[in-house]
């Protein structure tokens, strides 16, 4: 039904936050977005760093509540914290709009894709302790997976590089088994049954399935269910006392129930088994605790008590293509920029909720928004309308006029996306390059030095076999590279 695909883009979104026409991608939340109407930037009070001044948390009230009230989502919990002063904590709405309970303090939410950086720690851990290796082929631990003649490392199940078929694009497969209850191995057959979208490290694509066998590789390394090792290892070692592996056969105290929006209101989201996201994203938790992983976890921005200084700087750094190209999603995290800082963060959506948690080192302050309802409200969104209340707007990024030669970049170029191939038209207008992937009006690429063009945080790149000058001299490009920091899509020129 359609109600049940719009719930089920939840999941298979990872909460980026970056929108790119015509492209399926995720719900990562890591871009800033300019915050409520006002005569005056409530960050322009500046505040103590260890408080909110009562204008900011007016604002961060008024982004809370929008929302609730126009009816697009039950509840939500927002926490804003700097170092070890809590500048805000709060709840909003409901946790069961049925029985009429408002959301309470410590409020379980599932996170959905924020699991992944669990999973990602818990590889790196292992490799601390000699157990496995980021450079292992995949085979090494689950041998019977059909890779033919090509190598997949653990690394490359991390970072999304590994060119396996995304098990929740595959919407024949996702739609039938989402509610069912079988064996794991189950969902690894279908998915392994698929041809690879790119040979391993030559492109990125967002990708769910790499992520459950990251968690089988975690149990096959450890002798530990998944469950236990991230319970026992990082809930433990971070003090995350109301956080678990979610199950819908448990009583959870405290858990917000989710829903979705209709065209008659919210309704409860379909049921999920979470023996399907699994290590891509069956964690539940709540703000406070997802708080105190990101201090145990980044420490001071310096790196914190849960990883060693290098796995640390492993996990929150890009490793580029095998062609040198370089991305902006590390291990588990999407690493994007503020004002020239990096900002460290993930989203996620899963049937009923969305989730944001981000980090800024440069202010060690972290944000967390958890809301119950998928569909209704982007929590990456309202994630960086507080963090543009508490820091003040970034700067807009600097770009330059274009005036080379437009024509050598103008045609059609297709390629592999997330769960479907995609197609950009180039064209020049005035002088400039615009971009119509398909989404809507056409969109005017700002020059940002050579070949370089952007739209928004998306980036794109034109790449030519031969050597160049850069800029529009020479022949026609035989490459769009794309990246939409959940992705990096390489798109060949198509011939008339």
């Amino acid at each position: 039904s359609p109600r049940f695909r719009r719930a089920r883009s939840g999941f298979p979104g990872t909460g980026l936050g970056v929108a790119v026409p015509a492209v399926a991608v995720l719900a990562l939340g890591v871009a800033g977005c300019a915050p409520p109407d006002s005569a005056s930037d409530p960050a322009a009070s500046d505040p103590s760093p260890a408080s909110l001044a009562p204008d900011q948390v007016d604002a961060i009230h008024a982004i809370a509540t929008a929302p609730i009230e126009a009816g697009r989502t039950a509840g939500m919990s927002i926490a804003v914290v700097r170092g070890t002063d809590t500048l805000l904590i709060e709840e909003f709405g409901h946790a069961d709009l049925e029985l009429g309970v408002l959301t309470p303090p410590d409020a379980v939410y599932e996170v959905g894709s924020v699991t992944k950086q669990f999973t990602a720690a818990a590889v790196l851990l292992l490799q601390e302790e000699g157990k496995l290796s980021l450079d292992d082929p995949l085979t090494r631990w689950l041998p019977d997976y059909p890779v033919g003649d090509r190598t997949v490392t653990v690394r490359q199940l991390l970072d999304h590089t590994s060119g396996i078929k995304g098990y929740t694009e595959m919407e024949h497969l996702w739609a039938e088994l989402a509610p069912l209850e079988l064996p794991r191995d189950t969902l690894v057959t279908l998915f392994a049954a698929e041809p690879f979208d790119f040979e391993p490290g030559t492109a990125m694509t967002y990708n769910n399935s790499g992520y459950v066998l990251a968690g089988l590789v975690i149990e096959a390394a450890s002798g530990m269910s998944y469950e236990d090792f991230v319970e026992d290892r990082l809930f433990g070692a971070a003090g995350m006392g109301n956080s678990r592996y979610c199950h819908k056969d448990e009583l959870t105290p405290n858990r917000a129930k989710g829903y979705e929006p209709g065209d008659d209101g919210l309704h409860p989201a379909p049921y999920l088994d979470h023996q399907w996201p699994y290590a891509a994203g069956s964690l539940c938790s709540t703000v406070r605790d997802l708080v105190a992983w990101n201090q145990a976890l980044h420490g001071d921005g310096e790196g914190g008590e849960i990883l060693t200084p290098e796995s640390y700087e492993l996990m929150i750094t890009p490793e580029p293509l095998l062609d040198g190209t370089e991305l902006r999603y590390a291990k588990g995290l999407a690493i994007t920029d503020r004002d020239g800082a990096p900002r460290i963060g993930h989203g996620g959506g899963i049937f009923g909720y969305v989730t944001d948690l981000r980090y800024v080192p440069s202010e060690d302050l972290s944000i967390a928004v958890l809301i119950n309802t998928a569909g209704g409200a982007s929590s990456g969104g309202i994630a960086g309308q507080i963090e543009d209340v508490v820091l003040g707007a970034p700067d807009e990024p600097a770009t330059g006029t274009f005036e080379g030669d437009p024509s050598p970049y103008e045609g059609r170029y297709e390629g592999p996306a997330r769960g479907q191939r995609i197609t950009a038209t180039v064209a020049a207008e005035d002088g400039q390059l615009t971009i119509d992937t398909g989404g809507g009006e056409p969109a005017t690429l700002s020059w940002l030095g050579g070949d370089e063009f952007a739209d928004g945080r998306t980036r794109y790149r034109f790449v030519r076999g031969g050597d160049s000058d850069g800029a529009g001299g020479g022949a026609s490009f035989d490459e769009l590279r794309m990246d939409v920091v959940s992705g990096h899509f390489v798109l060949r020129r198509m011939t008339p």
